[in-house]
Protein backbone atom coordinates (compact mmCIF):
# COMPACT_ATOMS: atom_id res chain seq x y z
CA UNK A 1 0.00 0.00 0.00
CA UNK A 2 1.05 3.62 -1.16
CA UNK A 3 2.14 5.99 2.03
CA UNK A 4 -0.89 8.11 2.88
CA UNK A 5 -0.30 11.12 1.36
CA UNK A 6 -2.24 13.91 3.74
CA UNK A 7 -2.48 17.39 3.35
CA UNK A 8 0.17 19.40 5.88
CA UNK A 9 -2.53 20.69 7.89
CA UNK A 10 -3.56 17.45 8.99
CA UNK A 11 -0.31 16.81 11.03
CA UNK A 12 -1.40 20.05 12.95
CA UNK A 13 -4.63 18.26 14.56
CA UNK A 14 -4.72 17.20 17.81
CA UNK A 15 -7.12 14.72 19.50
CA UNK A 16 -9.10 14.21 22.76
CA UNK A 17 -7.33 11.89 25.40
CA UNK A 18 -10.35 10.99 26.91
CA UNK A 19 -11.65 9.14 24.21
CA UNK A 20 -8.54 7.23 23.67
CA UNK A 21 -8.34 6.15 27.82
CA UNK A 22 -11.92 5.13 27.14
CA UNK A 23 -11.19 2.68 24.59
CA UNK A 24 -8.20 1.38 26.51
CA UNK A 25 -10.24 0.87 29.30
CA UNK A 26 -13.27 -0.90 27.41
CA UNK A 27 -10.32 -3.11 26.77
CA UNK A 28 -9.54 -3.96 29.84
CA UNK A 29 -12.80 -4.53 30.85
CA UNK A 30 -13.25 -6.95 28.00
CA UNK A 31 -10.30 -8.88 28.97
CA UNK A 32 -12.22 -9.41 32.59
CA UNK A 33 -10.82 -6.40 34.44
CA UNK A 34 -12.98 -4.24 36.08
CA UNK A 35 -12.66 -0.63 35.52
CA UNK A 36 -14.24 2.95 37.64
CA UNK A 37 -14.47 5.58 35.15
CA UNK A 38 -13.46 8.82 35.93
CA UNK A 39 -11.92 9.71 32.53
CA UNK A 40 -15.18 10.72 30.22
CA UNK A 41 -16.81 14.12 30.73
CA UNK A 42 -20.74 12.86 30.29
CA UNK A 43 -23.37 12.98 32.44
CA UNK A 44 -24.63 9.63 33.86
CA UNK A 45 -28.20 10.33 34.38
CA UNK A 46 -30.62 9.54 31.41
CA UNK A 47 -31.96 12.74 29.11
CA UNK A 48 -35.49 14.09 30.63
CA UNK A 49 -38.27 12.15 29.57
CA UNK A 50 -40.09 15.12 28.24
CA UNK A 51 -37.32 15.82 25.88
CA UNK A 52 -37.14 12.61 24.26
CA UNK A 53 -40.50 12.43 24.26
CA UNK A 54 -40.84 15.91 22.04
CA UNK A 55 -38.25 14.17 19.72
CA UNK A 56 -40.18 11.61 19.21
CA UNK A 57 -43.28 13.39 18.67
CA UNK A 58 -41.42 15.64 16.35
CA UNK A 59 -40.56 12.44 14.30
CA UNK A 60 -44.47 11.69 14.47
CA UNK A 61 -45.22 14.86 13.20
CA UNK A 62 -42.74 14.91 10.21
CA UNK A 63 -39.59 16.34 11.42
CA UNK A 64 -36.97 14.64 8.93
CA UNK A 65 -36.23 16.47 6.76
CA UNK A 66 -33.29 19.35 5.97
CA UNK A 67 -34.03 22.79 7.91
CA UNK A 68 -32.35 26.17 7.27
CA UNK A 69 -28.51 25.96 8.23
CA UNK A 70 -28.65 28.20 11.54
CA UNK A 71 -31.50 26.04 12.87
CA UNK A 72 -35.52 25.99 12.92
CA UNK A 73 -36.77 29.65 13.69
CA UNK A 74 -38.59 28.08 16.41
CA UNK A 75 -35.76 26.78 18.05
CA UNK A 76 -33.53 29.78 17.33
CA UNK A 77 -36.16 31.89 19.02
CA UNK A 78 -36.03 29.71 22.57
CA UNK A 79 -32.49 29.98 22.52
CA UNK A 80 -32.59 33.33 21.80
CA UNK A 81 -35.38 34.02 24.53
CA UNK A 82 -33.02 31.76 26.97
CA UNK A 83 -30.15 33.51 26.43
CA UNK A 84 -31.48 36.83 27.13
CA UNK A 85 -33.12 35.22 30.22
CA UNK A 86 -30.10 33.85 31.66
CA UNK A 87 -27.71 36.91 30.89
CA UNK A 88 -29.64 39.39 30.66
CA UNK A 89 -28.81 40.82 27.40
CA UNK A 90 -31.10 41.35 24.12
CA UNK A 91 -30.92 38.64 21.97
CA UNK A 92 -32.58 38.06 18.79
CA UNK A 93 -33.24 34.67 16.36
CA UNK A 94 -30.64 36.08 13.84
CA UNK A 95 -27.97 35.95 16.49
CA UNK A 96 -28.42 32.25 17.18
CA UNK A 97 -26.32 29.45 15.27
CA UNK A 98 -27.48 25.93 16.31
CA UNK A 99 -25.07 22.99 15.32
CA UNK A 100 -24.76 19.51 16.02
CA UNK A 101 -22.52 19.71 19.39
CA UNK A 102 -20.87 22.99 20.76
CA UNK A 103 -17.71 21.47 18.90
CA UNK A 104 -18.35 22.99 15.55
CA UNK A 105 -19.06 26.46 16.91
CA UNK A 106 -15.42 26.34 18.15
CA UNK A 107 -14.31 24.94 14.61
CA UNK A 108 -16.50 27.49 13.24
CA UNK A 109 -15.60 30.63 15.02
CA UNK A 110 -11.56 29.57 14.67
CA UNK A 111 -12.14 28.82 11.30
CA UNK A 112 -13.69 31.79 10.26
CA UNK A 113 -11.54 34.78 12.45
CA UNK A 114 -8.33 33.28 12.72
CA UNK A 115 -5.55 34.14 9.65
CA UNK A 116 -2.25 32.00 9.60
CA UNK A 117 0.27 33.95 11.69
CA UNK A 118 -2.61 35.09 14.31
CA UNK A 119 -2.26 34.74 17.82
CA UNK A 120 -5.07 33.14 20.17
CA UNK A 121 -4.50 33.07 23.65
CA UNK A 122 -6.47 30.54 25.30
CA UNK A 123 -6.51 28.78 28.90
CA UNK A 124 -4.01 26.00 29.55
CA UNK A 125 -4.86 23.50 31.35
CA UNK A 126 -8.28 23.68 28.86
CA UNK A 127 -10.26 21.48 26.54
CA UNK A 128 -8.03 20.26 24.06
CA UNK A 129 -9.83 20.98 20.93
CA UNK A 130 -8.92 24.79 21.18
CA UNK A 131 -5.28 24.29 20.99
CA UNK A 132 -6.05 21.72 18.43
CA UNK A 133 -7.98 23.86 16.43
CA UNK A 134 -6.10 26.90 16.72
CA UNK A 135 -2.68 24.58 14.76
CA UNK A 136 -4.91 23.52 12.69
CA UNK A 137 -5.87 26.65 11.00
CA UNK A 138 -2.24 27.99 11.06
CA UNK A 139 -2.79 30.58 13.82
CA UNK A 140 -0.41 30.97 17.49
CA UNK A 141 -1.47 29.26 19.80
CA UNK A 142 -0.58 31.36 23.20
CA UNK A 143 -1.49 29.31 26.53
CA UNK A 144 -2.56 31.25 29.10
CA UNK A 145 -1.65 29.39 32.63
CA UNK A 146 -3.99 28.46 35.06
CA UNK A 147 -2.78 28.45 38.41
CA UNK A 148 -3.52 26.15 41.45
CA UNK A 149 -2.82 29.56 43.85
CA UNK A 150 -5.56 31.36 41.99
CA UNK A 151 -8.21 28.42 42.11
CA UNK A 152 -7.12 27.67 38.67
CA UNK A 153 -8.87 30.93 37.42
CA UNK A 154 -7.69 33.28 34.87
CA UNK A 155 -5.24 36.06 35.88
CA UNK A 156 -6.27 39.26 34.03
CA UNK A 157 -2.67 40.83 34.68
CA UNK A 158 -1.07 37.86 32.69
CA UNK A 159 -3.30 38.18 30.37
CA UNK A 160 -2.71 41.51 30.10
CA UNK A 161 1.21 40.71 29.28
CA UNK A 162 0.33 38.38 26.62
CA UNK A 163 -1.87 40.39 24.21
CA UNK A 164 -0.32 42.10 21.17
CA UNK A 165 -1.17 43.76 18.17
CA UNK A 166 -2.38 39.97 16.19
CA UNK A 167 -3.93 38.70 19.09
CA UNK A 168 -6.85 38.16 17.20
CA UNK A 169 -9.05 36.07 19.73
CA UNK A 170 -9.20 34.75 23.54
CA UNK A 171 -10.84 32.09 24.65
CA UNK A 172 -12.84 31.88 27.73
CA UNK A 173 -14.46 28.84 29.74
CA UNK A 174 -16.30 29.51 33.04
CA UNK A 175 -16.97 26.96 34.68
CA UNK A 176 -13.96 25.20 33.21
CA UNK A 177 -12.88 22.06 32.03
CA UNK A 178 -10.88 20.11 33.67
CA UNK A 179 -10.42 22.35 36.71
CA UNK A 180 -13.68 23.00 37.59
CA UNK A 181 -12.78 26.37 38.36
CA UNK A 182 -15.10 29.77 37.60
CA UNK A 183 -14.29 32.94 37.13
CA UNK A 184 -15.62 35.92 39.63
CA UNK A 185 -17.45 38.84 38.59
CA UNK A 186 -14.22 40.77 39.39
CA UNK A 187 -12.07 38.82 37.08
CA UNK A 188 -14.60 39.02 34.16
CA UNK A 189 -14.83 42.48 34.27
CA UNK A 190 -10.99 42.86 34.82
CA UNK A 191 -10.67 40.66 31.76
CA UNK A 192 -13.34 43.13 29.56
CA UNK A 193 -11.55 46.03 30.60
CA UNK A 194 -8.63 44.56 28.65
CA UNK A 195 -10.93 43.55 25.64
CA UNK A 196 -12.23 46.88 25.22
CA UNK A 197 -8.63 48.33 25.19
CA UNK A 198 -7.91 45.98 22.21
CA UNK A 199 -9.83 44.27 19.03
CA UNK A 200 -9.49 40.65 19.30
CA UNK A 201 -12.89 38.61 19.81
CA UNK A 202 -13.69 36.52 22.83
CA UNK A 203 -15.05 32.78 22.48
CA UNK A 204 -17.01 32.53 25.67
CA UNK A 205 -17.51 28.96 26.17
CA UNK A 206 -20.42 28.37 28.57
CA UNK A 207 -21.18 24.99 28.09
CA UNK A 208 -21.18 24.47 31.86
CA UNK A 209 -22.87 27.48 33.03
CA UNK A 210 -25.69 25.51 34.81
CA UNK A 211 -23.80 23.20 36.48
CA UNK A 212 -22.73 25.87 39.43
CA UNK A 213 -22.38 25.12 43.32
CA UNK A 214 -21.24 27.98 44.16
CA UNK A 215 -21.86 31.50 43.29
CA UNK A 216 -22.64 32.99 40.49
CA UNK A 217 -22.20 32.43 36.48
CA UNK A 218 -21.10 36.04 34.76
CA UNK A 219 -20.94 36.47 31.21
CA UNK A 220 -18.27 38.88 29.37
CA UNK A 221 -21.17 39.67 27.10
CA UNK A 222 -23.31 41.25 30.21
CA UNK A 223 -20.65 43.79 30.69
CA UNK A 224 -21.02 47.17 28.13
CA UNK A 225 -19.61 46.90 24.46
CA UNK A 226 -18.70 43.04 24.95
CA UNK A 227 -21.44 41.79 22.84
CA UNK A 228 -20.37 42.64 19.51
CA UNK A 229 -17.21 41.05 20.00
CA UNK A 230 -18.15 37.81 21.75
CA UNK A 231 -19.64 34.27 20.66
CA UNK A 232 -21.22 32.31 23.07
CA UNK A 233 -20.67 29.15 22.91
CA UNK A 234 -23.41 26.48 24.49
CA UNK A 235 -25.79 23.56 24.56
CA UNK A 236 -27.68 20.76 25.53
CA UNK A 237 -25.04 17.95 25.94
CA UNK A 238 -24.16 19.00 30.05
CA UNK A 239 -27.21 20.37 31.46
CA UNK A 240 -29.68 17.83 30.17
CA UNK A 241 -27.90 15.07 29.56
CA UNK A 242 -27.89 14.80 26.00
CA UNK A 243 -24.23 14.18 24.87
CA UNK A 244 -24.79 11.78 22.38
CA UNK A 245 -28.12 13.58 20.54
CA UNK A 246 -25.04 16.11 19.32
CA UNK A 247 -26.37 19.48 19.89
CA UNK A 248 -25.17 22.91 20.61
CA UNK A 249 -25.27 26.36 19.40
CA UNK A 250 -23.52 29.23 19.09
CA UNK A 251 -24.92 33.04 19.52
CA UNK A 252 -22.89 36.23 18.06
CA UNK A 253 -23.41 39.58 15.79
CA UNK A 254 -25.76 38.73 12.85
CA UNK A 255 -23.19 39.33 10.31
CA UNK A 256 -21.29 36.88 12.35
CA UNK A 257 -23.75 34.44 12.71
CA UNK A 258 -24.70 34.42 8.69
CA UNK A 259 -20.98 33.38 8.25
CA UNK A 260 -21.12 30.67 10.77
CA UNK A 261 -24.15 29.71 9.01
CA UNK A 262 -22.26 29.58 5.40
CA UNK A 263 -19.65 26.77 7.08
CA UNK A 264 -22.57 24.84 8.40
CA UNK A 265 -24.17 25.21 4.74
CA UNK A 266 -20.43 24.11 3.60
CA UNK A 267 -19.90 20.98 6.48
CA UNK A 268 -23.14 19.36 7.98
CA UNK A 269 -26.18 21.34 5.97
CA UNK A 270 -27.86 21.67 9.14
CA UNK A 271 -28.60 20.32 12.91
CA UNK A 272 -31.40 16.97 12.90
CA UNK A 273 -34.59 18.67 12.90
CA UNK A 274 -36.31 16.42 15.13
CA UNK A 275 -33.51 17.29 17.39
CA UNK A 276 -33.81 21.18 17.67
CA UNK A 277 -37.42 20.54 18.53
CA UNK A 278 -36.27 18.52 21.17
CA UNK A 279 -34.20 21.61 22.39
CA UNK A 280 -37.15 23.47 22.35
CA UNK A 281 -39.10 21.21 24.94
CA UNK A 282 -35.53 21.26 27.22
CA UNK A 283 -35.66 24.77 27.68
CA UNK A 284 -39.18 25.88 28.08
CA UNK A 285 -40.25 22.40 30.13
CA UNK A 286 -39.80 21.86 33.70
CA UNK A 287 -36.31 22.03 34.76
CA UNK A 288 -36.45 19.59 37.57
CA UNK A 289 -34.11 16.96 36.56
CA UNK A 290 -31.51 19.06 35.35
CA UNK A 291 -31.62 20.97 38.61
CA UNK A 292 -31.55 17.23 40.38
CA UNK A 293 -28.32 16.28 38.38
CA UNK A 294 -26.81 19.55 39.83
CA UNK A 295 -27.56 18.92 43.05
CA UNK A 296 -26.47 15.25 42.97
CA UNK A 297 -23.34 16.10 41.16
CA UNK A 298 -22.83 18.61 44.29
CA UNK A 299 -22.64 15.64 46.50
CA UNK A 300 -20.37 13.48 44.89
CA UNK A 301 -18.04 17.25 44.71
CA UNK A 302 -18.00 16.76 48.43
CA UNK A 303 -17.34 13.15 48.32
CA UNK A 304 -14.58 13.05 45.76
CA UNK A 305 -12.66 16.10 47.40
CA UNK A 306 -12.99 14.82 50.60
CA UNK A 307 -11.90 11.44 49.73
CA UNK A 308 -8.54 12.97 47.75
CA UNK A 309 -7.48 14.95 49.97
CA UNK A 310 -7.25 12.19 52.95
CA UNK A 311 -4.62 10.49 50.76
CA UNK A 312 -0.58 11.18 51.71
CA UNK A 313 0.57 12.83 48.84
CA UNK A 314 -2.39 14.46 46.77
CA UNK A 315 -3.99 17.29 47.64
CA UNK A 316 -7.38 18.79 46.09
CA UNK A 317 -8.91 21.91 45.40
CA UNK A 318 -12.68 22.58 45.66
CA UNK A 319 -14.31 22.84 42.36
CA UNK A 320 -16.99 25.59 41.98
CA UNK A 321 -18.66 24.39 38.87
CA UNK A 322 -18.58 21.21 36.22
CA UNK A 323 -18.27 17.71 37.36
CA UNK A 324 -13.82 17.87 37.53
CA UNK A 325 -11.63 17.65 40.38
CA UNK A 326 -8.19 18.46 39.00
CA UNK A 327 -6.51 17.10 41.76
CA UNK A 328 -2.18 18.09 42.66
CA UNK A 329 0.02 14.44 42.60
CA UNK A 330 2.90 16.11 42.35
CA UNK A 331 4.46 14.29 45.54
CA UNK A 332 3.62 11.16 44.35
CA UNK A 333 5.09 11.55 40.57
CA UNK A 334 5.89 14.70 38.68
CA UNK A 335 5.36 13.21 35.46
CA UNK A 336 2.00 12.07 35.74
CA UNK A 337 1.30 10.74 32.95
CA UNK A 338 3.32 7.80 34.18
CA UNK A 339 1.19 7.88 37.64
CA UNK A 340 -2.17 8.25 35.08
CA UNK A 341 -1.36 5.08 33.59
CA UNK A 342 0.14 2.97 36.67
CA UNK A 343 -3.75 3.93 37.92
CA UNK A 344 -5.31 2.17 34.92
CA UNK A 345 -3.27 -0.82 34.39
CA UNK A 346 -2.77 -1.61 38.03
CA UNK A 347 -5.67 -0.01 40.13
CA UNK A 348 -8.64 -0.31 37.21
CA UNK A 349 -9.03 3.43 37.55
CA UNK A 350 -9.51 5.65 34.44
CA UNK A 351 -8.67 9.29 34.69
CA UNK A 352 -6.79 11.28 33.23
CA UNK A 353 -3.46 13.23 33.16
CA UNK A 354 -3.56 16.77 33.28
CA UNK A 355 -1.06 16.78 29.96
CA UNK A 356 -4.02 16.07 27.94
CA UNK A 357 -5.01 19.64 28.84
CA UNK A 358 -1.72 21.43 27.90
CA UNK A 359 1.47 21.60 29.71
CA UNK A 360 0.48 23.48 32.62
CA UNK A 361 -1.39 20.28 33.32
CA UNK A 362 1.78 18.84 34.35
CA UNK A 363 1.47 17.29 37.92
CA UNK A 364 -2.28 17.03 37.89
CA UNK A 365 -4.73 14.30 37.24
CA UNK A 366 -8.71 14.90 36.07
CA UNK A 367 -11.04 12.92 37.67
CA UNK A 368 -14.79 13.16 36.36
CA UNK A 369 -17.14 12.93 39.04
CA UNK A 370 -20.16 12.03 36.67
CA UNK A 371 -20.62 8.29 38.74
CA UNK A 372 -22.39 6.58 41.70
CA UNK A 373 -20.85 7.53 44.70
CA UNK A 374 -20.30 4.07 45.10
CA UNK A 375 -18.51 3.69 42.21
CA UNK A 376 -16.42 7.03 43.59
CA UNK A 377 -15.92 5.59 46.86
CA UNK A 378 -14.37 2.38 45.18
CA UNK A 379 -12.36 4.07 43.14
CA UNK A 380 -10.71 6.32 46.07
CA UNK A 381 -10.01 3.31 48.06
CA UNK A 382 -7.98 2.08 44.65
CA UNK A 383 -6.65 4.95 44.30
CA UNK A 384 -4.85 5.19 47.80
CA UNK A 385 -3.83 1.76 47.42
CA UNK A 386 -2.20 2.68 44.09
CA UNK A 387 -0.48 5.63 45.66
CA UNK A 388 1.12 3.54 48.60
CA UNK A 389 2.26 0.68 46.41
CA UNK A 390 3.39 3.14 43.46
CA UNK A 391 5.62 5.50 46.15
CA UNK A 392 7.33 2.14 47.91
CA UNK A 393 8.18 0.69 44.26
CA UNK A 394 9.50 4.18 43.39
CA UNK A 395 11.41 4.27 46.70
CA UNK A 396 12.79 0.83 46.19
CA UNK A 397 14.29 2.14 42.64
CA UNK A 398 15.88 5.01 43.60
Amino acid sequence: MDTLALAERMSRLGTETAFEVLVKARAMEARGKHVVHLEIGEPDFDTPAHVKEAAMQALRDGYTHYTPAAGLPQAREAIAEETERARGIPVEPAEVVITPGAKPIMFFAILALVNPGDEVIYPNPGFPIYESMINFVGGIPVPLPLREERDFRVDPEELRRLVTPRTKLLILNSPHNPCGSALTRQDVEAIADIALAHTFFILSDEIYRRILYEGEHVSITAFPDMRERTIILDGFSKTYAMTGWRLGYGVMRPDLADRIAQLMVNSNSCTAAFAQMAAVAALRGPQDEAEAMVAEFRRRRDVIVAGLNRIEGITCRMPQGAFYVFPNVKAVDRVVKRFADYLLDEAGVAGLAGTAFGVHGEGYLRFSYANSIENIQEALRRIEKAVQEYRARVSMSS
